[in-house]
């Protein structure tokens, strides 16, 4: 019986290791351009263009970091100009935090999700990986939207689902309901910093 138990937890916790090898990132050369693809929340609304995520986790990571942030977009309209940006900057990383829009418009999160998908299957094509930044739905309990753990389970890619949520919760990193203030954008950026010393990407 007891040899049941230690096959099963070992064969457990080999099947969690061989998860998270599926989701390791491949080391950014010193070169890297990385490319920050969203919305308002990539765009730095609430705060100065300086003060933007992308802005500041170019500081941390000494490597160019493109902000292809688009205030008001849904990902249907992301779908058709990511290709141009994957053409022009051939990106080692995509950091895909997209869907806000249309999560508030209430469009259909089946086709939210696909429009994702498409955008992850275009980086990929480019050979350019994904890290997947999830955006809360708004609701009794504030969570992010199930797609983005789906997405992130599919394609075996690196998510940070909480760390928008973590953000709204507190009003002394907001700067309205849905966007980050300065302090907010720091903490993004610092977060996807360790996400990215996490999965291997520097």
């Amino acid at each position: 019986m007891a040899q049941s138990i230690k096959f099963v937890v070992c064969s457990l916790l080999l099947l969690i290791a061989a998860c998270d090898a599926g989701n390791q990132l491949q080391p950014l050369t010193k070169n890297a351009v990385i490319l920050a693809f969203g919305d308002s929340l990539t765009h730095g609304t609430g705060a100065s263009i300086e003060q933007a995520y992308p802005q500041k986790l170019q500081t941390m990571l000494s490597r160019t970091v493109i902000n292809a942030g688009v205030p008001g977009e849904i990902s249907q309209t992301g779908l058709k100009r990511l290709p141009g940006l994957l053409k022009k900057y051939q990106p080692e990383l995509l950091i895909l935090c997209h869907g806000g829009n249309d999560i508030l418009r209430r469009n259909n999160p089946k086709q939210t999700k696909e429009n994702l998908q498409q955008m992850i299957d275009l980086a990929k094509s480019s050979n350019t990986q994904v890290v997947l930044i999830g955006v809360p739905q708004f609701g009794i309990f504030l969570s992010a939207a199930p797609f983005y753990e789906e997405l992130a389970q599919t394609n075996a890619l690196p998510l940070e689902n909480d760390l928008l949520t973590d953000i709204l919760r507190k009003n002394s990193l907001k700067s309205d309901q849905i966007h980050p203030n300065s302090k907010g954008y720091t903490l993004m950026a610092e977060r996807i910093h360790k996400l990215l010393i996490q999965y291997g990407a520097i």
